[in-house]
Order: C-alpha cells, then sequence, then structure tokens
C-alpha cells in the first residue's frame, strides 16, 4: 500500500504507477489463502479501471518484485508498505 493514498482512492498515476502497477480487477476480486474476504474490495481509478483494496487501501505490484512473495518494495521511500492478512501497515 503506497502511504500517500486514502481510503478507496489512489493516487499513484503516471511515472508512480509505472513503477507500482496498480492491482486491477475486471471482475470481484477473490480471497486466497490468508486473506480476509470482508476487506477485499475496488475502487475506480481516474482512467475507468478498477482497482483491488484492502481494507479500502489500493494494491499494487512492484516492478523488481518477480516471484510469488517477493516483498523488495517493502519500506520503499518510507511510503510503501505490504499490508498484513488483518489490514494493517507493516513496517
Amino acid at each position: 500500500m503506497y502511504t500517500k493514498d486514502t481510503k478507496d482512492t489512489s493516487n499513484c498515476y503516471g511515472k508512480c504507477e509505472v513503477a507500482w502497477p496498480p492491482l486491477l480487477q475486471t471482475d470481484k476480486p477473490t480471497a486466497g489463502d490468508g486473506v480476509d474476504a470482508s476487506l477485499l474490495g475496488t475502487t475506480q481509478r481516474k482512467d475507468g479501471t478498477s482497482q483491488v483494496t484492502y481494507n479500502g487501501m489500493p494494491l499494487y505490484y512492484y516492478f523488481k518484485d518477480h516471484a510469488a512473495g517477493d516483498v523488495t518494495g517493502q519500506a520503499v521511500g518510507s511510503v510503501w508498505y505490504v499490508l498484513s492478512p488483518d489490514g494493517k501497515i507493516v513496517q
């Protein structure tokens, strides 16, 4: 999650979204193991696409992460963090 976002609102566009592509969804997102389905949702981006949220916070990929479980973006710039299964920032 990006600390410059607010609940259900992404503030990552332009160069930001090149390095941090949004997690987009065309259907209702589904929860995997360890994910609280009640915290999953979506928000509409400026371009009309639907971005997945968790506990209201828009979710992203990091361009340097290549395999499942990679978290090299953790704490980048002191504004990018992983969310825990309960939807809280992991610092």
